[in-house]
């Protein structure tokens, strides 16, 4: 999978992109992230990358044309899945769609700035808008690598056991069970039993027990609709 970031603040990116599980998968050769300086594809010979809003409105707004010929040049190259834009009023992120964009070979994440951008930009280049929570960030340089990491990880070779990541919270609308390690007993907290008895089958059920039981009290909307 290749991941191209587009955004005015490349050193955002730098550490988040090149440290634990994403360098891994890069590292392996199972991932490529590229991240873009727009500034570069500006024609403005001072590198603004941004303008002020026809009709008054406060606030800067990022333009079109270096946006466009960014994702031109990109896509001279190679077929992109979905031009992805990071925006607070786009689909929310969940588990089910990082599983489906996993499965994508080429993406494009634009990081949104400033007030917005050029709404032509939404209408005509993205193809996805995506949201991490209904909230607002100063950037979209945040959202794209959690984006980027949400989707990399589930890649097949990235995490040493797959089975972890299948067993994550949110892959079959439960929460996850409680986990535990060594010791056994610290300060006479205890591990339960049953982790400790080698059964298999009984530790399957108390796993899936205890993850229901979690959902219903910490995140019931998850339930809704499910007997």
């Amino acid at each position: 999978m290749r991941i191209d970031i587009l955004t005015v603040l490349p050193e955002m990116l730098e550490s988040p992109l090149n440290c634990s599980i994403l360098k891994r998968a890069q590292d392996k050769g199972l991932a490529e992230i590229r991240v873009h300086n727009l500034r570069e594809y500006t024609t403005n010979k001072h590198r603004k990358v941004d303008d002020y809003p026809f009709g008054g409105e406060a606030g800067m707004v990022m333009q079109i044309q270096p946006v466009d010929a960014c994702i031109s040049a990109l896509r001279k190259e190679r077929e992109y899945d979905e031009v992805i834009f990071t925006s607070p009023d786009g689909k929310t992120l969940d588990q089910p769609m990082a599983n489906s964009l996993s499965l994508c070979n080429n993406l494009i994440i634009l990081c949104g700035h400033y007030k917005g951008v050029d709404y032509r930009i939404r209408e005509h280049l993205v193809t996805m808008e995506i949201s991490i929570g209904d909230y607002v960030l100063t950037g979209g340089e945040i959202p794209a690598v959690v984006i980027a990491d949400s989707v990399i990880r589930l890649i097949p070779g990235v995490i040493g056991d797959e089975q972890s990541a299948l067993s994550d919270s949110f892959q079959d609308n439960l929460l996850a069970p409680p986990v535990y390690t060594r010791p056994a007993d610290y300060n006479g907290w205890k591990v339960p039993d049953i982790l400790l008895s080698g059964h298999e089958a009984k530790i399957a059920q108390w796993r899936y027990d205890q993850a229901l039981e979690r959902t219903r009290r910490l995140r019931p909307d998850l339930l809704d609709g499910i007997d």
